[in-house]
């Protein structure tokens, strides 16, 4: 069975092979951009899915959630490169990096939880499904997480690049199965959602890691107090600014606006494209 259910783009567009053979690999074809939301339904969606489900809805589960989408809605971004190929994936696979505190010495460190076919399921999967994930990840008892970190602290720095390179490889250009060796599946998928705003960070521009092959980066920044232009005046409003990088070897700004406009719409507009509630919560609409 292979690593990654994977099927070959066709028709490749000039300027993509032009892109392709442009970039030789993801250290240097990366593009940033920056959406500004309003955030203001959001957060009173956030605080009705808390009274109607009893689960803590977050931001970041809103922006998973959302990526998933514009990755349905756009399939050509939902893609890996092999062999300087296209390969489009045939499910929306999200990951999320979480910060956590590693051991009693003040170090942090990231733990990277997968959402598998993330666009077919609901806020409540994906919350109960981080949750758990994240939990087992704090615990320590995620083995195929613990089997990497305990590889990793065992080789060299003078060797880790090429032993990353190798993993890539194998897992990615070979497309092979390594969970027998304890490695996760598709540990990263084709977009990677990290909220700085949990650090208090306005916004950040992350790079994109070569190893992973995942062509996306989100980053979701802090919910700040604003003022913005309603009806042509100047009012207070929740804003948050939502930093990428997408690998422009085959993510062009065609892709972007795609996945820019789904964020847009389900962030500002969440009562109507989220899962619906029970609780009865007024929310004038924004003018």
């Amino acid at each position: 069975m292979p690593h990654l259910d994977l099927v070959p783009k066709q028709d490749i567009s000039s300027f993509r092979k032009l892109a392709i053979g442009t970039w030789r690999t993801a250290y240097d074809p990366s593009v940033y951009g920056t959406l500004t939301l309003r955030m203001d339904r959001a957060l009173d969606y956030i605080q009705a899915f808390r009274r109607s489900t009893g689960r803590r809805l977050t931001v970041t589960h809103l922006v998973a959630k959302a990526c998933a989408e514009a990755l349905r809605r756009c399939p050509d971004a939902n893609a890996i490169l092999r062999w300087n190929k296209i390969y489009l994936r045939r499910g929306v696979t999200v990951s999320v990096l979480v910060v956590q505190a590693d051991g009693g010495d003040g170090e942090a460190d990231l733990t990277v939880t997968t959402i598998e076919r993330a666009h077919e399921k609901s806020l409540v999967q994906i919350v109960d499904e981080l949750d758990r994930t994240i939990e087992r990840a704090r615990r320590r008892r995620d083995r195929a997480v613990e089997e990497t970190k305990r590889a990793t602290r065992h080789i060299p720095f003078l060797f880790m690049n090429a032993f990353l390179r190798l993993l890539s490889f194998m897992m990615y250009t070979l497309n092979l199965d390594l969970s027998k060796l304890g490695l996760p599946r598709d540990p990263f998928g084709a977009l990677t959602v990290t909220n700085v705003g949990s650090l208090g960070l306005e916004n950040a521009y992350v790079p994109l890691v070569p190893y992973t092959r995942t062509p996306v980066l989100v980053v979701p920044g802090v919910v700040r107090d604003e003022p913005v232009v309603e009806d042509g005046k100047v009012v207070p409003g929740k804003v948050m600014r939502v930093s990428a990088t997408f690998d422009h070897r085959f993510i062009d700004g065609f892709h972007a606006s795609v996945l820019a406009r789904t964020v847009r719409e389900m962030l500002e507009d969440p009562f109507g494209c989220f899962d619906r509630l029970d609780a009865d919560v007024p929310h004038a609409p924004l003018t």
